[in-house]
């Protein structure tokens, strides 16, 4: 088992060892999770708006600047 050989090779317990692994489980799961939250309300947020609206708003350039020689 690789938990084993972790927990031997770090000297620690077996428990040790699943205990951090599901830790590290919770925490990346709760990061999604938040990161789902997010998209979630700016897609909330900018429900109708236009895609020319939205351009704006993410400050995309529409029209080329002018160019005065």
């Amino acid at each position: 088992m690789h938990a084993e050989h972790i927990a031997r090779a770090r000297g620690v317990s077996l428990s040790t060892v699943i205990s951090e692994a599901l830790s590290d489980g919770l925490r990346m799961h709760a990061a999604a999770e938040r990161s789902d939250e997010v998209l979630s309300a700016y897609k909330r947020a900018f429900t109708g708006f236009s895609d020319e609206e939205t351009f704006v708003l993410d400050g995309v350039l529409l029209e080329p600047p002018d160019r005065r020689s």
